[in-house]
């Protein structure tokens, strides 16, 4: 069983960063990559950043290519999310989520980021 934890949100102006971080304990060697989604009130939940455990291969969102950096360590079973200049659509709850190979089963409780026009 993986246990998820989300840290790092907060409110910024647009143009802002900032970096969110989540920490898998448990059995998290199983797992196969780790991704952030978003979900805003009214809006459909949406795929962010992903990363595999093994390699570092990395995926993003169109939408924030170029802006945001996902990256790991292995050894403390940390994700990060780096967000720079940050902009008002960013605004959303942010969840991280386990990917055990076939289908993400393990979600974090989700860290609110605001960015203010």
């Amino acid at each position: 069983q993986v246990q998820l934890v989300e840290s790092g949100g907060g409110l910024v102006q647009a143009g802002g960063s900032l970096r969110l971080s989540c920490s898998a304990s448990g059995r998290a060697f199983n797992m196969y990559a780790m991704a952030w989604f978003r979900q805003a009130p009214g809006k459909e939940r949406e795929f962010v950043a992903d990363i595999t455990w093994i390699g570092g291969s990395t995926s993003y969102a169109d939408s924030v290519k170029g802006r945001f950096t996902i990256s790991r360590d292995n050894s403390k079973n940390t994700v990060l999310l780096q967000m720079n200049s940050l902009k008002p659509e960013d605004t959303a709850k942010y969840y991280c989520a386990g990917h055990s190979g076939n289908e993400y089963d393990y979600w974090g409780q989700g860290t609110q980021v605001t960015v203010s026009s």
